[in-house]
């Protein structure tokens, strides 16, 4: 069977991408992916995928988020894909997301191949919180609410729909209650290599070998939350006289961040390291004490969590996490870490001075989630839905 992956994006990297285009190709599919380049458009075979590069430029980007408000993106994006199905002459489609889903079913209208819709995220939700919704001209013409019926939509098309998490999962089950059996859970974990296969980088160990790091990686957009531990700096910084926030990642929104950082007075105990290649978070993660994902809740955040939490336990790291749904059951459930109120500095301060006073408490919700990571949920494990889901399309 020839699957057609499609994102609207560059690739490499999109480590959910890749995980399941190499797991569908393991397991004896022929996976070819659809996806976009601002400069190099020729196509390569990687670790196993068949990549076919189509190119875009900054206004198509730009446009992307005005796809359900006019139907420029959708229209340039259909011939592209309708390129794509003819040249790899596909048995199945499997849509990373909405964004570009409405543009995928225009191009199979006349061929009617099965298509997968694969949630990544709550987009109506997410892009509330995205810069350009939140002034002129963006927050009057891109509407949430029209991404919400075209996500319904999208849903009732497809043939089958993956989500990212049990909470998710049942969201959708309440809202399309007649849909049930067309949804599976297929979770961002991360692969065995990640904790099994690297090399550390000893400047990084070196550099904060005498602090008490507490680690962030992954996007860093104001909804991520780390206004919270930058707040609560000024609480602990006497307590924990070496304390270090190291923040690797990065946001157009990092200026307000930054700001605030200047505006506490606690430049010093803080570190911006921007974005920094993958095989670099191992290193991060070894020099780190507690690793922190301090969400601000709202619908997305409750029902999702993010593949970093995998990342930090696989190393035996404690975490400390906001209150947002998904991540405190799963945090509470398997004994990982604490969970502070979301937005409020002076709970988190309180949940990191326990943390850091108390090694043994440490080591063992590191060692709870180490376990919890590499016996039960690492990629290898979550997968075997994802295979079980083509198995029985293809049959």
């Amino acid at each position: 069977m020839k699957i057609g992956m499609i994102l609207d994006a560059q690739f490499p990297p999109d480590p959910r991408v890749e995980n399941e285009a190499i797991t569908l190709v393991n397991s004896g599919f022929e996976v070819y992916l659809f996806c976009l380049s601002y400069s190099d458009c020729e196509n390569e075979e990687y670790k196993g995928i068949k990549i076919r590069r189509y190119p875009t430029n900054k206004l198509n980007y730009k446009l992307s988020a005005l796809a359900y408000t006019v139907p420029f993106y959708t229209k340039v994006m259909a011939k592209k894909i309708e390129d794509f199905i003819t040249a790899t002459s596909i048995d199945a489609l499997h849509i990373h997301d909405i964004r570009i889903a409405e543009a995928v079913f225009k191009a199979n209208k006349k061929y009617k191949l099965p298509t997968v819709l694969d949630l990544h995220d709550n987009m109506p939700e997410v892009i509330k919180f995205y810069p350009h919704l939140q002034k002129f001209p963006g927050k009057y013409i891109i509407s949430p609410r029209k991404w919400k019926e075209k996500e319904a939509e999208f849903i009732n098309l497809a043939k089958k729909v993956i989500t990212v998490s049990p909470e998710f999962i049942n969201d959708l089950k309440n809202r399309f209650p007649k849909l049930i059996d067309k949804f599976s859970l297929v979770p961002n974990t991360i692969r065995s290599a990640f904790y099994t296969d690297f090399s550390l980088k000893e400047s990084i160990t070196k550099k904060y070998e005498a602090n008490f790091v507490m680690l962030y990686v992954g996007d860093t957009n104001i909804r991520r939350g780390l206004e919270t531990p930058i707040r609560a700096i000024p609480l602990v910084k006497e307590a924990i006289p070496n304390i270090k926030l190291v923040i690797v990642g990065k946001n157009t929104t990092d200026y307000m961040l930054k700001k605030l950082v200047v505006d506490l007075g606690v430049e010093e105990y803080v570190d911006f390291e921007g974005w920094q290649d993958v095989s670099l978070f191992q290193s991060y993660i070894q020099a780190s004490d507690v690793c922190i994902s301090p969400l601000f809740r709202n619908r997305q955040h409750d029902i999702a969590y993010a593949n970093k939490l995998f990342q930090y336990m696989s190393f035996g790291k404690p975490l400390l996490v906001s209150d947002a749904t998904a991540q405190k059951t799963l945090i509470q459930n398997i004994d990982g870490g604490l969970v502070h109120t979301e937005r409020d500095e002076k709970d988190f301060a309180e949940k990191l001075l326990e943390l850091y006073r108390d090694q043994e408490k440490r080591f063992q919700f590191g060692k709870n989630g180490e376990v919890f990571v590499k016996n039960d949920f690492n990629w290898e494990q979550t997968s075997k839905e994802l295979i079980t889901l083509y198995k029985n399309l293809e049959s």
